[in-house]
């Protein structure tokens, strides 16, 4: 991370007072900070601990605790430094916003990196894409990718400022939940090609229409610069409003720039989702002079779509991340062409979706049951909606747990099993359980 800066260069970047230069850590012109951790429970030696201001705590009151476990420093606002001036054995920097402090930091570091920087939004299938990007660019180039759901105002800077020297590729999940968030992330991470896999119903209760979701993910384009590369879905007739004169403009899907894959290049799936996503992520890589070949290894992040190979033939499909209506079809889609046997679905609450939602729900019902699923599992009060769209062969359950307990024993050999919903139902728990089932040892296909 940025070793190679000193305390008053990272107080000077990040817009903060340098209160203590800081003792036997951090002395002046000394080596800077190993990485940047906001949770005072994971410091180790040689970080710098940012403590940011909660609903329920306050980070900066853990920075003494922070610098007693050997952190290179701490950046907190300005009444908890004044507490550690003069005591510290590490620097002190203080800030009236730390938020605002560890994004200018970022914004400083990424500059230093002189990195290209890639932004993905969508309303479904970004990590995925990201994934699958990673996969494509790293044999060929020094690649940091979010992890995990680190792709808010503060998981953006926390990447940014975890890539290291020599980092040749930033790609950076941007994900929102209203207006103005994506330009936020764009003005910390400055990309230079952007990204938007898709537009459709999600968080409708925040932003109220398709054309004001559309509206949000178009940020992205809005804060590239000029020159830069905007990617976008073939055919997307929101989007076209925001499409820049002097932006390099690739559409990705049928009919679009990129609308096939090289027969070269070999990925690890066969849905049509993830295929369409790699055209996006195949037309990033481009962007940044990656023509990806061979075997793509994607990872992809945890509950986002991983196969689970259980005992007697059984998969499970752990999507369970999140859920909306698209990504909903997607995931059945994807069981629809992928059992080997009987097609089971545990499908939860599709949260945010406003005074539609019972609507939505149903659709995802009848759609369960065009393709092919011959179980049908709902959990929450929402989805009890696909349930009785669904008819003979659902299954109305309360909550996850209750699902938990249900499943094992609904089961049969061979069955394919998708487990998917918003976070907030909790589904993971249902995968854990049949993982964890007695006589059913896990193997991550």
């Amino acid at each position: 991370m940025m070793r190679s800066w000193d305390a008053e260069r990272i107080a000077a970047q990040a817009g903060a007072e340098l209160r203590a230069p800081a003792g036997a850590r951090a002395g002046a012109g000394g080596p800077g900070p190993g990485r940047v951790v906001i949770d005072s429970r994971e410091v180790g030696r040689g970080d710098l601990f940012v403590g940011l201001p909660g609903a329920r705590a306050d980070g900066g009151t853990f920075a003494a605790t922070a610098l007693a476990a050997g952190a290179w420093g701490v950046l907190v606002a300005p009444e908890h430094a004044a507490i550690l001036a003069g005591t510290a054995p590490g620097a002190v920097l203080a800030a009236a916003e730390p938020l605002a402090a560890l994004q200018r930091l970022a914004t400083a570091w990424r500059r230093e990196l002189g990195c290209a920087v890639i932004g993905i939004t969508g309303s479904t299938g970004k990590t995925s894409t990201k994934d699958v990007l990673r996969g494509m660019l790293e044999p060929y180039r020094p690649v940091v990718a979010t992890e995990q759901n680190l792709n808010t105002e503060i998981g953006v800077p926390l990447t940014i400022l975890g890539a290291p020297a020599g980092t040749a590729v930033l790609v950076l999940e941007m994900a929102m939940r209203g207006s103005g968030q994506i330009a936020e992330l764009a003005r910390i991470a400055q990309p230079d090609v952007g990204v938007i896999v898709n537009i459709g119903p999600v968080h409708l209760e925040l932003l109220g229409s398709i054309e004001a979701i559309a509206r949000a993910k178009a940020e992205l384009l809005g804060a590239l610069p000029a020159g830069g590369t905007a990617v976008i879905p073939a055919g997307e007739a929101l989007l076209e409003p925001y499409v820049r004169d002097d932006l390099v403009t690739v559409r990705f899907g049928p009919g679009g720039d990129v609308d096939t894959l090289p027969e070269r290049l070999t990925l690890p799936f066969d849905s049509a989702h993830m295929r369409r996503n790699a055209l996006a992520a195949l037309a990033a890589a481009r962007a940044v002079g990656v023509e990806p070949a061979g075997a793509v290894r994607v990872a992809l992040s945890r509950m986002r779509g991983q196969r689970i190979e259980l005992a007697r033939g059984i998969v499970v499909i752990n999507d369970c991340y999140n859920a909306n209506p698209m990504s909903m079809r997607a995931a059945l889609d994807d069981l629809a062409e992928t059992a080997r046997a009987r097609r089971v679905a545990v499908l939860g609450d599709m949260l945010e979706l406003g005074p539609q939602e019972h609507d939505f729900h149903a659709q995802i019902g009848e759609h369960a049951r065009a393709a092919g699923v011959e179980l049908l599992v709902t959990v929450g009060p929402l989805a009890q909606a696909a349930a009785a769209a669904f008819g003979d062969g659902a299954l109305a359950l309360a909550g996850a747990a209750d699902a938990a307990r249900a499943l094992p024993g609904l089961l049969r050999d061979g069955d394919t099993v998708l487990v998917k919903a918003s976070r907030g139902v909790g589904l993971e728990v249902v995968a854990e359980a049949l993982a964890d089932a007695p006589g059913v040892p896990a193997e991550r296909a």
